[in-house]
Parts: structure tokens; C-alpha cells; sequence
């Protein structure tokens, strides 16, 4: 069977060790993976899931060390390439606990993984994996853009599950309409779109889950952070408790809620409450810790949460 795929951004993350101070007096930061595809894609092989990642990194130490990490948690990273001239994409971010973690991103004018081509044949062979991961991000510009779509849509063509992750990051857009916009491109060949509750309203244009699900989306997971998230599907809206937890840094606890959600649909296909269940639990435990790709659960790890929270 052919792995699971990820595709979007993926960057060294450059966390402080100094919380709750500014960037610009921070002295001491510690280097992780980052980046929703190498989040995403590092929570999948901790979970036992066999992944694939699709994105891109520079021809520097960053990349080295991007593709070393990935490859040691078991990531195949055959489809992730080197750019020649751009450098790895970078991320600092600041740590104001417990709900505010600021982000400054070096992907201008244009970064590896923004880069990214796929042509007929590589859509025509992502279209074989049981589950294929696409994001917002990745449709910010050309060329990924048009190969997120057409990855997309031969996915959506197939019997695999397309999981669409909103991943708004305002600052990496013109603005809220452009962003629309291309959301409503994908939508279609989305069977699951995951988002908090700010990146629904954005995508939507302000007019919730319900629009995303009109336009054809089976189910639409909307993410409350501590509050756990919302199911929209099939007419109704369910809601799954979250875990509060002492938060560290909140960065990263979506992936592994995307990550988990995936994972556990395919463990038990159609069983939406229990993949909700385990991806509150998975993003609550990333919380807790400073990293984002780092401190992705275990299945063991995952077991034993809910256990404890039962």
C-alpha cells in the first residue's frame, strides 16, 4: 500500500528558551523541525502510520537537518526536495503562555516548499495513498498552488481519504479574499477540512462551517483549542469535550490534532467521535511541551493519556 502523504510548508522552528520575552531581547533559542508537513508527517510515523512527505527544503544545514530528523522518526523522504538557490524556511516564534505564541516567519519573497511542482505523474501517483493532507499555506503562491490543487484533485478522484487543513496564516497572504478564494478552489475534492474557529470564518467568508460543508465538503471539524472541537456532519453538529492541560506552547497541538484525526479514521473508518477524541487528547499533549515536531505523542503515549483522562 502506498504511505500516507503530506503535503505543505516545512521549516527549521527557532523556539525561545527565554518564555514570555520579547523577539527582539531573546537571546537563546533551541532548533526543531517545523511547519505543518513536517509536524504533520513526524506525528503520523509516531503513531505507527507509514508517511510520506512532499514538500521541499534549501541546499543548507537546515535542510540536512530537516530531512536527518524526518528520516529518523521513519518519514519517507524520497518526495522531499532540495531547492539549489532558496534556503530552508525559517519560523521564530515567542512564547507568551498560555494563549499566545507569536510567529515570525523567512519565507520571503518565496521558499523551497512554496516552490514545489507536481507534474501529471506525481499527482497520478499521490492519488494511490489511503490519505492525502493539503494546506492553506501551500496555496499562498505559485507554483505550489496549482500543484496543492491538482494533487487534490486527483486524490478526490480516488477512494483515499483528502483531508484539507485550513492553516490560515494572515500575515503570509494579501488578504482574507485571496485566501477565500482559493479555499473554495479545493473545497470540492475535500472529504475533511479541519480548522479553528478563526480560519472557518476566514475561509468561509465569515459564514461558518455550514458554507464549507454546502460546498461539498462531507465533514467539517472546527478546533476550539481546550474546548475540544465540533463535528459537522451529515445535518448535525456534535461536540467533543477537550482536555484542558498546563500549556507550554500551543504551537504545534493542531498538527497533532490533524495528524491523530487521520490516523484513528484509518484505524476506524466513519468512527468521527473516537478520531476527535484521540486528536484532543494528541493536541493537548503537545501543549504541555515546548516543541512542535518533537513532542508529537506515541501511539503508547496517546493510549495512556486517554486512559488517564478517561
Amino acid at each position: 500500500m502506498s504511505p500516507v502523504a503530506v503535503l505543505g510548508r516545512v521549516c527549521a522552528d527557532l523556539y525561545p528558551l527565554e518564555p514570555e520575552t520579547p523577539l527582539s531581547e531573546v537571546r537563546r533559542f533551541e532548533r526543531f523541525v517545523g511547519g505543518f508537513a513536517g509536524n504533520v508527517s513526524t506525528a503520523l510515523a509516531r503513531l505507527g502510520v507509514d508517511c510520506a512527505i512532499v514538500s521541499a527544503v534549501g541546499d543548507d544545514g537546515h535542510g540536512v537537518f530537516v530531512r536527518r530528523f524526518l528520516t529518523d522518526q521513519g518519514v519517507d523522504c524520497s518526495r522531499l526536495g532540495v531547492h539549489p538557490r532558496l534556503s530552508t524556511a525559517l519560523a521564530f516564534c515567542e512564547l507568551w503562555p498560555p494563549d499566545r505564541f507569536p510567529i515570525t516567519f523567512y519565507r520571503w519573497p518565496t521558499c523551497p516548499d512554496w516552490e514545489l511542482e507536481l507534474d501529471a505523474a506525481a499527482c497520478a501517483r499521490l492519488a494511490a495513498a489511503p490519505l492525502l493532507y493539503a494546506t492553506g499555506t501551500a496555496l499562498a503562491m505559485e507554483p505550489s498552488a496549482t500543484s496543492t490543487l491538482a494533487a487534490a484533485t486527483a486524490h478526490g478522484a480516488g477512494p483515499g481519504l483528502t483531508v484539507f487543513d485550513l492553516d490560515w496564516r494572515p500575515e503570509l497572504w494579501p488578504d482574507r479574499e485571496t485566501y477565500a478564494a482559493r479555499c473554495a478552489a479545493i473545497l470540492p475534492n475535500a472529504d475533511l477540512v479541519l480548522g479553528g474557529d478563526a480560519e472557518i470564518d476566514a475561509a468561509s467568508e465569515g459564514r461558518g462551517a455550514a458554507a464549507l460543508r454546502a460546498a461539498g465538503v462531507p465533514v467539517v471539524v472546527a478546533k476550539h483549542g481546550p474546548d475540544g472541537c465540533t463535528l459537522h456532519a451529515a445535518g448535525a453538529a456534535t461536540h467533543v469535550r477537550g482536555l484542558p492541560v498546563p500549556v507550554v506552547n500551543g504551537l504545534g497541538a493542531g498538527d497533532a490534532f490533524a495528524a491523530a484525526f487521520g490516523a484513528s479514521l484509518l484505524d476506524a473508518p466513519g468512527e468521527l467521535e473516537r478520531a476527535a477524541q484521540r486528536a484532543n487528547a494528541a493536541g493537548a499533549i503537545v501543549a504541555t511541551r515546548l516543541a512542535c515536531s518533537e513532542a508529537m505523542p506515541t501511539r503508547a503515549e496517546l493510549d495512556a493519556f486517554l486512559e488517564e483522562h478517561a
